[in-house]
C-alpha cells in the first residue's frame, strides 16, 4: 500500500496534486479572520490618529467629510486593501498549483528509467503525492528499489528493517513503519538524531568497540513518560529523540569506557559516561538534594564521570541548554548560544560536535597500561602544536577543566590540563653529522602567557619528576600536568634540553628541542 500523502509534512515547494482540501480552505479562512481581527484591534488607535489629524487641521479649511464618515471610510479602505491582497495571493497560489499539476502530469510521458530517477530526486513525500495522480505513477512510485534509496538517504539502512531492528517485508514497509513509530516528532529532527547516533556508532565500531557494547537499546515512549513523571520535567524534543534511539550507556566498574571520554592529571581522573534514564533519575535526585535544590527544578543530570573525580553535565529542560559545574557551583554553558534559537537542541549539538571531533581525528582513543579510553586532548593543529627538532618530535595540547575552576575568585582561576607527547623519529636524532638511536630529557623551560602577556617562566629539571629516555621508532612518552590562568585565553611554549645517548652514557653535547606554542582557551564546546 502506498504511503498516504497526508502522513507527510508538506514543504513550501511540494507539488500539489489536487485542489485545496476543506482543511486548507478553512486554514485560509482562518488567516483572513485573523487579519480582520487585527484590524478590529486597531480601531481605537486608528480613531486616535484621525482625531489628532483633525486637531492639527487649519480651522479655515473647509471640511469635505464629517469625522465619523472619514473614520469609517479609512477602515473600509483598509479592509478592501487586505481583501484585495488576499485575493491576489489566492490567484497566485492557484496559478502555482496549475503549473505544478502540469509538471506532474508531464511525468506520464517519461520513460520508466527517467521516471525512476525523477522520483528518487523529489523525495518520499512528493513521491507519495505523485502516486495519487494515476495508476501508472502509482506503480512507479511503489517500486521497492525506489524506497530502498529513500531508506538509505533518510535512515541509513541498507536492508528493510523497522525501528526496533525487526525485518520488514519491503523497503517501503520499513520506511512506513519508521514514519509511524516517530509520527509525533518532526521528521527532519528524526533524521538528524538518527544521523548523529549512526556517526557515533560507526566510529566506535571501528575504533572503540568496547565502548560501543555499552550503548543501551532505545527507550520507549512509555519509558520517557515515566521518566518525566518521576522528575516532574518535560524533556525537549531533541533530547527525547536521543533517548528513543539510545538509552545512554550501561555503567561499568572500570570507568574507562565513557562515550564522552576524559583526561587524567596526577590523581584527578575523569571519564564521562552518557547516563541511561534510570541513572539520570537517581543522579538528579541525589545531586539536587545535595545542592539544596527543590524537586521543581528543570535541571537534570544527563552525563557524569564514572571515576572518583566529580564532573557532571546538566540539561536545562526549559530551554534545552547543556551546562557543567565549576568547583564553586557555577553553571557554564557547554554549547554556544545561538541568538533566537528555539530548537532546544543543546544536547544534540553537543553530541554532534563530539562525533565530528572523533571522526576528524581531533580526539582519539588512547591506551595506557592496557586500558583504552577516549582522550579529550586534541591531536591535530591548530589545537595541538607540533615541532620536530633534530629528530625529536614534541606534540602539545590542552583541555579546560571546569570542575576545579573557580570563576568567583579574584582574579578568577581557569584551570587547564595539558598533555605533552614526545618521541624520537625512526632515524634517531641527528647532531653534528651523526645519528643517535636514543636521547634523554634533562631540563625543561616554559614561557606562560595570559592574553598575550608573559605571566610566568619556569625552569627546572625533568618533567613530573621523570627523565624520559627516547628510543628511535618507539611509542611516544606522554605526560600530563595542569596550570591555572586568570583569563579565558592563554598559551604555553618553551623547550626541552636533551642529551644524546643517555644521562649515564652521553654521546655528545646537549641540545634544545622546541615546544611550539599551544593554546589554553575557554572552548565554545565543553566536554
Amino acid at each position: 500500500m502506498i504511503l498516504a500523502p497526508t502522513s507527510f509534512q508538506q514543504s513550501d515547494h511540494s507539488p500539489m496534486i489536487t485542489a485545496p482540501s476543506e482543511l486548507q480552505l478553512d486554514s485560509y479562512q482562518d488567516e483572513k479572520d485573523v487579519t480582520l481581527d487585527i484590524l478590529s484591534d486597531d480601531d481605537e488607535s486608528l480613531d486616535e490618529e484621525v482625531d489628532e489629524a483633525e486637531e492639527e487641521e487649519d480651522l479655515s479649511t473647509p471640511k469635505l467629510m464629517e469625522p465619523r464618515v472619514l473614520k469609517g471610510f479609512s477602515k473600509m479602505k483598509k479592509v478592501e486593501l487586505v481583501e484585495a491582497d488576499t485575493q491576489k495571493q489566492q490567484r497566485e497560489r492557484e496559478r502555482e498549483r496549475e503549473r505544478e499539476t502540469k509538471a506532474i502530469m508531464g511525468l506520464e510521458e517519461a520513460g520508466d528509467l527517467v521516471l525512476h530517477i525523477i522520483l528518487s530526486k523529489i523525495g518520499p513525500e512528493n513521491t507519495a503525492r505523485v502516486a495519487c495522480v494515476s495508476k501508472r505513477l502509482k506503480v512507479s512510485a511503489s517500486e521497492d528499489s525506489l524506497w530502498s534509496i529513500f531508506c538509505s538517504l533518510d535512515l541509513n539502512i541498507t536492508t528493510p528493517l523497522g525501528p526496533h531492528g525487526d525485518p520488514s517485508p519491503s523497503f517501503k514497509a520499513a520506511y512506513q513503519s519508521w514514519r509511524e513509530s516517530f509520527r509525533m516528532y518532526p521528521w527532519h529532527l528524526v533524521k538528524r538524531v538518527r544521523r548523529c547516533w549512526d556517526n557515533l556508532k560507526l566510529w566506535l565500531s571501528l575504533n572503540f568497540p568496547e565502548a560501543e557494547a555499552t550503548l543501551r537499546k532505545g527507550a520507549t515512549e512509555e519509558d520517557l513518560e515515566e521518566f518525566e513523571s518521576a522528575l516532574k520535567v518535560k524533556l525537549p524534543l531533541p533530547t527525547r529523540l536521543l533517548y528513543r534511539f539510545v538509552d545512554g550507556q550501561e555503567p561499568r566498574l572500570d570507568g574507562s569506557l565513557g562515550l564522552i571520554g576524559g583526561y587524567s592529571v596526577y590523581s584527578h581522573d575523569v571519564n564521562v559516561y552518557l547516563l541511561p534514564l534510570k541513572e539520570v533519575i537517581r543522579e538528579t535526585n541525589e545531586t539536587m538534594s545535595d545542592l539544596g535544590v527543590s524537586n521543581g527544578s528543570n535541571f537534570i543530570v544527563v552525563a557524569a564521570s564514572a571515576t572518583a573525580s566529580l564532573k557532571m553535565f546538566f540539561l536545562d529542560c526549559s530551554d534545552g541548554q547543556l551546562y557543567t559545574g565549576t568547583s564553586t557551583r557555577q553553571m557554564l554553558p557547554c554549547v554556544p548560544e545561538i541568538n533566537g534559537d528555539q530548537q532546544q537542541d543543546g544536547m544534540l549539538r553537543w553530541l554532534e560536535e563530539h562525533g565530528r571531533r572523533l571522526q576528524s581525528g581531533v580526539i582519539k582513543v588512547r591506551e595506557e597500561d592496557n586500558v583504552k579510553s577516549i582522550s579529550l586532548f586534541p591531536e591535530v593543529p591548530p589545537l595541538c602544536s607540533v615541532a620536530v627538532t633534530n629528530g625529536v618530535q614534541v606534540r602539545a595540547s590542552s583541555v579546560f577543566i571546569p570542575e576545579v575552576s573557580n570563576l568567583r575568585a579574584q582574579p578568577p582561576a581557569y584551570w587547564y590540563a595539558y598533555s605533552i607527547r614526545m618521541s624520537l623519529v625512526p632515524e634517531g636524532c641527528f647532531l653534528h653529522g651523526r645519528h643517535h638511536s636514543s636521547c634523554q630529557l634533562y631540563w625543561r623551560h616554559w614561557i606562560i602567557r595570559a592574553d598575550d602577556e608573559v605571566i610566568d617562566k619556569v625552569n627546572g629539571e625533568a618533567v613530573i619528576g621523570k627523565y624520559p629516555l627516547l628510543q628511535a621508532g618507539e611509542e611516544e612518552f606522554v605526560y600530563e600536568s595542569c596550570s591555572n590562568f586568570p583569563t579565558t585565553s592563554g598559551s604555553i611554549e618553551g623547550s626541552f634540553t636533551f642529551i644524546p645517548g643517555s644521562l649515564k652514557d652521553p654521546k655528545g653535547s646537549q641540545f634544545e628541542v622546541k615546544v611550539e606554542e599551544f593554546p589554553l582557551k575557554l572552548p565554545d564546546y565543553i566536554f
